[in-house]
């Protein structure tokens, strides 16, 4: 059911400096920030040949991301993402499966479905599913 992984999600606390930090010493393709208000956060995406990272800082302080950086003052990996053909039947399987799905179907980063489990359900590890 899955496919290829998308991105590594990182929450940081300071856009500009991880910003600086895969562009300037780690000589990345670094994205322009993006405003993703569904979500409550801004965007970096950090291009990589085989894959892509996201750096994900609060937007508001109602952003689910201002509460994970408030228990992780440093920042640290927040999800991955991988991707699926067909969204919708993907959720269905993994429900009958058993997996909780966390909300509903919402628009992402790139414009495209996505959906998000319980991190409990995946050895602590909360996963992000994206149509392609």
């Amino acid at each position: 059911m899955i496919g290829r992984l998308n991105h590594v999600a990182i929450a940081v606390p300071d856009l500009a400096a991880a910003v600086a930090m895969y562009r300037d010493v780690l000589g990345a393709e670094v994205s322009a920030p993006q405003a993703v208000s569904e979500h409550g956060v801004t965007v970096v995406f950090v291009n990589l040949p085989n894959t892509k990272i996201e750096l994900l800082h609060p937007l508001g302080a109602d952003s689910p991301i201002a509460g994970f950086l408030a228990k992780n003052t440093s920042g640290g990996i927040h999800h991955v993402c991988y991707e699926v053909a067909d969204i919708k039947a993907a959720r269905d399987k993994l429900v009958k499966s058993g997996a909780r799905v966390l909300g509903d179907i919402k628009t992402g980063a790139h414009g495209k479905p996505v959906l998000f489990l319980h991190p409990k359900d995946f050895y602590g590890t909360l996963v992000e599913l994206e149509e392609v």
